[in-house]
């Protein structure tokens, strides 16, 4: 498997809120081997933005905590999967799950139109 997995970040763990990170891991998976973490300044978050900014880097996959269906649908567009209700692991952790197939996933969307007292924000 040859990958190139982003994962929104906060104080070296899984951010639970998409759009809340401090930093996303960028992950470059070769022979389903890790060989490269490297963890970025995000822009300003705008909606919409994350999926097209993670595109520049090659990324085939996106490993999230909470992430509304809007988001799911345009990083499809930007042919990127999106994995939704990962647990909170640092990156390394979880790419290794995912490359093993043990990556638990609990869909957890975050509807904006509610109280937000699900998602952490």
């Amino acid at each position: 498997m040859n990958k190139i997995i982003a994962i929104p970040m906060e104080n070296g763990m899984l951010c639970e809120h998409f759009g809340h990170c401090q930093t996303f891991a960028i992950v470059k998976v070769e022979n389903n081997n890790i060989v490269e973490i490297n963890e970025l300044m995000p822009p300003e978050h705008v909606p919409g933005l994350y999926p097209r900014w993670v595109a520049q880097f090659g990324v085939t996959d996106v490993i999230a905590g909470g992430m509304g269906q809007k988001a799911v649908e345009l990083f499809n567009q930007q042919n990127i999967n999106a994995f939704v209700g990962a647990p909170v692991k640092n990156a390394k952790d979880l790419v290794t799950d995912f490359i093993n197939d043990k990556l638990n996933l609990s869909a957890n969307y975050c509807n904006h139109d509610h109280e937000h007292g699900n998602c952490g924000h």
